[in-house]
């Protein structure tokens, strides 16, 4: 696991709010034809912090995506992001916060800051390490 990962991971920890974001790009086809979902349209999958800030940026950084889904660390959905609007509950007040960053970021009064998302891959990567970590751990104890 290379260094980036794990400070990119102690970054989103650090936040105390995390959760997945799933990326559905769009084709890329004219007049808005997309490719629907299930029919050969990978998605990209995420570990994000959900903090409004972040989830701001993260949604500014895929703005030509044709949908986002966003869930907590448990997969309960948060928001999904899809022709212009944000669906969905994420907490009192955050909705707002987030639409405010996200219009300020797409009308130029500010730029997007560090989006803390790490590839879905590498951070179940890194949670099984840290899995078999904890393992050798307790066992070395019962050993001992």
């Amino acid at each position: 696991m290379d260094k980036k990962t794990i400070e990119m991971m102690g970054k989103i920890m650090d936040t105390e709010r995390m959760g997945y974001a799933y990326v559905y790009p769009s084709d890329g086809g004219t007049m808005g034809e997309r490719i629907p979902m299930g029919k050969g349209n990978p998605r990209e999958e995420y570990l994000i912090a959900t903090t409004p800030e972040n989830l701001a940026d993260f949604i500014s950084s895929h703005h030509d995506a044709q949908r986002i889904t966003v869930t907590d660390i448990a997969d309960r959905p948060l928001l999904d992001v899809g022709g212009g609007f944000i669906n969905g509950s994420p907490g009192p007040g955050i909705r707002t916060k987030i639409i405010n960053r996200l219009a300020k970021i797409q009308a130029g009064e500010m730029t997007a800051g560090e989006v803390l998302q790490l590839d879905r891959s590498k951070s179940d990567a890194y949670f099984a390490a840290e899995d078999r970590a904890v393992t050798m751990a307790e066992y070395g104890m019962e050993l001992g």
